[in-house]
């Protein structure tokens, strides 16, 4: 990291803790359905079995709501795509050290025995508009492709950056924190990444409409 860069990190920092601590008056947090009453069938794809996280999981994630599954299209095609969703009520971090900030998914795929061999931001625009971010992994010869955006007060952000920007925006002037991960995994067959994408496409578009009512705008 150059000087300058450490400098500007340092003045976020700083500054993100005065609005904190000054500005704010308090987190509003905002109604909300649950992920409990997401539908298991959207429009041509289903989930048969939900998962769950263990308690110690949670509380390292900071999470207040969450949804995993894996949705099958249910006609004619073997495709599949592993949804995650984390909604975080508040994102801040204690004086202990314990937090509810979201954790950027290049941090955890790492962790979880993948290696990201590919990176970039793209728009999307399929009933919510913004930017996501797309990123091949492998795991020795296995490959798969991830999308995930954070979705947070009206935004749509690609980068862990932005999403710290708004956050700072956000608390000072809305006193509002919460926010929410979204992230699409499809594997990928033979190299044929341009399937995986349309897959991610054909499913995202399929349940776009329906988040504002778990992911407060």
């Amino acid at each position: 990291m150059t000087v300058a860069k450490l400098i500007v990190a340092l003045l976020f920092i700083a500054i993100n803790s005065y609005a904190y601590n000054n500005l704010a008056q308090g987190d509003i947090i905002p109604e909300r359905e649950v992920f409990a009453n997401f539908p298991n069938d959207i429009d041509g794809w289903a989930c048969k079995k939900r998962g769950t996280m263990e308690q110690d999981v949670l509380d390292n994630l900071g999470v207040t709501d969450y949804l995993i599954c894996r949705f099958r299209e249910t006609e004619g095609s073997r495709r599949h795509v592993d949804f995650y969703a984390g909604y975080h009520e508040k994102q801040e971090r204690s004086d202990s050290g314990k937090t509810t900030l979201i954790h950027p998914p290049e941090h955890c795929l790492p962790g979880s025995g993948w290696d990201i061999i590919e990176s970039s931001i793209v728009p999307i625009d399929f009933g919510i508009a913004g930017d996501a971010k797309r990123v091949v992994i492998a795991k020795g010869k296995a490959r798969a492709l991830v999308y995930f955006w954070y979705q947070s007060r009206g935004h749509v952000i690609g980068t862990n950056f932005g999403r710290l920007r708004h956050l700072f925006f956000d608390r000072a002037l809305r006193n509002r924190t919460d926010g929410s991960l979204l992230r699409f995994t499809m594997p990928v067959e033979r190299d044929n990444f341009d399937e995986a994408d349309e897959t991610f496409r054909a499913f995202a578009s399929r349940i776009a409409g329906d988040l504002p009512r778990y992911i407060p705008n």
